[in-house]
């Protein structure tokens, strides 16, 4: 088992629904810590860096206009294997026809207006999360609640 980070980012639509306290609620229920959190407004340079992938995609800029027209909030969660238990929780991308109790099966209709992104994998969520968080913004602490989260053997 890993104990790992990932990077979480409450899209525009998320923000103007006031969904935030739900969101960070899920997570805490399911166990995770969190260890960053800031509002931040993206600019073209990081939607450049964060989207990379998409960059020769029909949407990418309108996907960048959309993330960079408001505030997002970014979040920094922790825990045994965070990224695949963060991407449950959040559900498939489009929203219809994402799983029931998932943030997007429970919230959302839209493929782009989806609410929250999650990292794809343990590289995407340390490339993501140096672009939205200086190393002093996120922080390691020992969690009150992490003996009866996880067994003793996973803690390790």
């Amino acid at each position: 088992m890993s104990n790992a980070r990932t990077a979480v980012l409450v899209k525009p639509d998320g923000l103007q629904r006031g969904l935030i306290g739900e969101i960070i609620g899920r997570f805490e229920r399911k166990g995770l810590k969190l260890v960053g959190l800031k509002m931040v407004q993206m600019t073209d340079e990081m939607l450049s860096e964060w989207y990379v992938e998409h960059k020769d995609r029909s949407f990418f800029g309108d996907l960048k206009s959309f993330m960079g027209s408001m505030p997002i909030v970014a979040m920094a969660w922790e825990g045994v294997d965070a990224v695949p238990v963060v991407r449950k929780l959040v559900g498939t991308t489009l929203g219809r026809e994402a799983e029931a109790g998932s943030i997007r099966g429970d919230f959302g209709m839209s493929q782009q207006m989806n609410l929250i992104h999650a990292s794809s994998s343990d590289e995407d969520a340390a490339r993501e999360l140096k672009i939205v968080f200086k190393d002093n913004e996120l922080f390691g602490y020992q969690g009150a609640m992490e003996c009866v989260i996880y067994a003793e053997q996973e803690r390790k």
